[in-house]
């Protein structure tokens, strides 16, 4: 019988329960359940709405065990092949965290990543700690946002919430605990947080020390493939599941789960790798974290990956500009999908404006288009005169950043990679892949664009003894997925857009 795995996969705006099913060495993937959601503004700041992403993960668990006891409607069970749901994990987001008490209760809601309190508090800690000792320890890119500072922010303005809690937990971590009712810190997701020793692979209490922030609330890291326990009774008997169905943490941080399956089987490290979504993650797969004076001024981050592995990579705005400036659009009454928009885009003339992705500006929600007008005016470029350009605006200059990094990530490393691998649902763009392949004049290959959901799915078949290795797993995503390879075109308009991007960004 075949085996199937259940994926929660939780995105910063949509949400997915996935049945993934693993049968003659390929992977195949069903989605029973797809929902949005968003962080709301509370007197005490920017909060997830956690107990409704959990209400959605049950409606979305329900669906698992209606579809499994019909036979299931996918590509399993159409070829004959019944599926038996052997365990399920979840994937999310960085750096956000929860507190929980002694008893178990969550102690206040999770404050969402984006909320304005934690910029003031990352300059109150860099300024007291500095930023070659944060970056030397941890090797974590330094965003404003990470769990660090946001810890601190809670912290100063409300310290006995911390002083009262029994332990920290990650969003997947919380989930994970609310479905069997045990506890346990994954290393991918905990790795965001600028505060582990990437040296050691466990915590840093002699960073936060100075800081006087309590430290008992941080539990044991387990690593990815952790078994974290069974479903509890009450939950299967909800939802129809078996009650059998162990919970495993797989790579927790969502992108740890998509690099984990990038099809990648050349072992000449000749691979780089771009997950791409709502952030874009562009870096190499390294086997020791890399903390040169080189990696700290660019910025690069040192996060835990499958079997060990360091994903070096950088942060960049992604297609959050583009969600963004979509939402403006729908408030105006002009409500367009991603796939018209860059048809739109497809339409607009070349490099007429161009930003910088990664401009602060940018990085909060709302009145994307109005930021992206200011930036032309400052920058003496003209505004984009509709969607189409906006959205080429975005897509050209995204192209151009990765172009950027990544010449930065072969400086680093000193090497140089031939093929970039995309994966994610930011794939589905062929004009920003296409972009991509011209931009930095590499060979671009996309697919699987579920592949968070694939590498969740897939890593926890590796914990249950279902799959070997990492290499293994690899070759399964590969041998299950049709991708697609985008060649650089020949032209200097690139060369020259580029020439002008940097004299923007730098």
């Amino acid at each position: 019988m075949t085996k199937g795995y259940v994926a929660v996969d939780l995105g910063a705006e949509s949400g997915r329960v996935i049945v993934g099913s693993l049968a003659d060495g390929q992977v195949a993937l069903e989605e029973v359940h797809r929902f949005t959601h968003n962080p709301v503004w509370l007197p005490t700041g920017l909060h997830w709405d956690i107990t409704n992403l959990w209400l959605e993960i049950c409606r979305g668990l329900r669906k698992v065990a209606e579809w499994a006891e019909q036979g299931g409607s996918g590509q399993r069970a159409a070829a004959g092949h019944p599926v038996e749901l052997v365990s399920v994990g979840v994937d999310t987001w960085g750096v956000d965290w929860a507190l929980v008490s002694r008893s178990g209760d969550l102690v206040g809601l999770p404050h969402a990543y984006r909320d304005p309190r934690n910029p003031e508090a990352c300059q109150e800690v860099v300024d007291r700690l500095g930023l070659d000792t944060i970056y030397q320890t941890t090797g974590i890119q330094q965003l404003p946002f990470n769990t660090l500072y946001s810890l601190y922010a809670q912290w100063n303005q409300n310290r006995e919430t911390v002083e009262g809690a029994e332990q920290l937990l990650f969003i997947p971590d919380l989930l994970h605990y609310w479905l069997s009712g045990q506890r346990v810190v994954e290393a991918t997701v905990a790795s965001t947080s600028q505060m582990v020793d990437c040296h050691t692979g466990d915590w840093s209490k002699s960073l936060l020390d100075p800081l006087a922030i309590p430290t008992h609330i941080l539990g044991p890291i387990s690593p990815p493939g952790t078994k974290v326990g069974r479903l509890r009774a009450e939950l299967a008997k909800e939802t129809g599941l078996p009650a059998e169905l162990v919970v495993v943490a797989p790579a927790s941080h969502d992108t740890a789960s998509a690099i984990a399956a990038v099809p990648a089987t050349s072992t000449a490290g000749d691979w780089c790798y771009l997950s791409s979504g709502t952030w874009s993650l562009l870096g190499a797969e390294l086997t020791e974290p890399c903390v040169t004076a080189a990696a700290q001024e660019a910025m690069f981050t040192n996060e835990l990956g499958v079997e060990g592995r360091i994903r070096f990579l950088k942060n960049i705005a992604g297609l959050w500009l583009v969600q963004e400036c979509r939402r403006d659009l729908i408030r105006q009454g002009q409500e367009f999908s991603y796939a018209q928009l860059t048809q739109q885009a497809a339409q607009a003339s070349s490099f007429r404006t161009l930003v910088d992705p990664d401009h602060g500006a940018f990085l909060s929600p709302g009145d994307m288009l109005n930021k992206i007008d200011q930036y032309a005016r400052q920058t003496g470029q003209p505004e984009p005169r509709n969607p189409g350009e906006v959205v080429r605006c975005c897509l050209e200059s995204l192209a151009l950043a990765y172009r950027q990094t990544l010449g930065k990530l072969e400086d680093v490393l000193e090497k140089r990679f031939t093929h970039l691998h995309i994966v994610g649902g930011g794939g589905r763009n062929g004009l920003l892949n296409q972009m991509t392949a011209d931009a930095t004049g590499k060979t671009v290959c996309v697919g699987p664009f579920e592949a968070t959901a694939t590498g969740n799915t897939l890593v926890q078949a590796l914990a249950l003894g279902h799959l070997d290795s990492l290499d293994q797993l690899r070759k399964v995503v590969a041998d299950s997925f049709a991708l697609e390879t985008y060649t650089p075109a020949a032209g200097d308009s690139w060369q020259e857009a580029y020439t002008r991007y940097l004299g923007l960004v730098e």
